[in-house]
């Protein structure tokens, strides 16, 4: 499954996510979203978890918890148009 977090504190580094998500299962890859320019995380990431039944319970366990001083979006990653 491909989750989408978002609400990030800019300070949070790909370790850093990639430690709480393995808290639950496996995790496939971490990719923080920066500013092209800048440099700068955008505050949002895309984790991808094998295993469907991990990540949904990271997701019911995540959403809503806070995280480096900021309440985390934990959702199923739509697909792109």
């Amino acid at each position: 499954m491909n989750m989408y977090v978002g609400n990030l504190n800019y300070n949070v580094k790909e370790a850093d996510l990639r430690e709480v998500m393995e808290e639950y299962g496996t995790v496939n890859s971490v990719k923080l979203i920066v500013d092209r320019d800048t440099r700068r995380s955008k505050g949002f990431a895309f984790i991808e978890m094998p295993e469907d039944s991990e990540a949904a319970n990271a997701i019911n366990q995540l959403n809503g918890a806070e995280y480096a001083g900021r309440p985390m979006v934990v959702k199923e990653a739509l697909p792109r148009n």
